[in-house]
């Protein structure tokens, strides 16, 4: 008879050891390919805003919505047809529980540094067949405003108001942000922390904090879509007098230790 011959406790050990190997070598390649497949995905729903932006502002002689100073125009209530309260369009793959829960409960993540990969709601909106939550937000520039009631009192000649212009491509239109609509200013302050809860006198923080490892999914006037950077977003043309030279990009003279220590690592423009 032939004895049959089984593992030992240390060819097990080793097996082991070398399986723990692969995965932890295995598992951060992994992530990167669930978050650039997320980050794809993004482009695609804001690429499927773009259309329905196209198609409001087709309908409306090439106009888009007066904005929210204007009862019931804001972007995301306007655009109710199309959407029709989908939370997986509203939302981005990496920003899908809401600070408010269904029942008005506060979830504890507005203004922490989760509060980057959280969404805005659930709010009720009027012309809105149910409560929503969403994590994309306007840039309240490219609303079409009746004279005398521009968002906070910014000039009238800086709204776009439609898409129809020159450099679409460089305007911001519907991004990733944590707040559904804003306006930021080229001299705002850099949020002093990922996810710092959104304020009215530094915009910009709407839209920058860290979903995408560094980048915000952005569609553009022009109605094309890209990853923009968390640092690019200061050299964006947001209204028609916007300073892309402002005090924190490149060419106005920015330097490292301008920048919040959470930002310092992400690339410069």
């Amino acid at each position: 008879m032939h004895k049959r011959r089984g593992f030992t406790l240390i060819e097990l050990l080793v097996v082991i050891a070398i399986i723990a190997l692969l995965m932890a070598i295995l598992m951060p390649a992994l992530q990167r390919v669930k978050q650039q497949g997320r980050a794809v995905a993004c482009l695609g729903k804001l690429r499927q805003w773009g259309l329905w932006f196209s198609m409001y502002a087709e309908d409306y002689n090439g106009r888009f919505m007066q904005g929210f100073t204007i009862s019931n125009q804001r972007a995301v209530q306007v655009l109710g047809p199309y959407h029709k309260c989908d939370e997986n369009m509203l939302c981005c793959p990496n920003a899908t529980k809401p600070w408010v829960d269904e029942f008005g409960g506060v979830t504890g993540l507005e203004g922490t540094f989760r509060g980057s990969t959280s969404a805005w709601g659930y709010v009720t909106l009027s012309g809105l067949e149910k409560p929503i939550k969403g994590s994309y937000g306007v840039n309240g520039y490219i609303n079409d405003p009746p004279k005398g009631s521009e968002a906070h009192s910014r000039p009238a000649a800086d709204f776009w108001r439609g898409a129809n212009v020159s450099g679409g491509g460089f305007v911001p239109l519907w991004m990733d942000a944590i707040r559904y609509n804003g306006v930021p200013l080229e001299t705002d302050t850099p949020p002093q922390t990922d996810g710092e809860h959104w304020n009215d006198n530094a915009q910009m923080g709407r839209y920058c904090m860290d979903r995408h490892e560094g980048f915000a999914g952005c569609l553009f006037l022009d109605y094309s879509a890209r990853k923009v950077g968390l640092k690019e977003l200061w050299t964006l043309k947001w209204h028609k007098s916007y300073n892309q030279a402002g005090p924190y990009t490149q060419a106005g003279g920015v330097v490292s230790s301008d920048w919040p220590r959470w930002l310092q690592s992400f690339k410069d423009y």
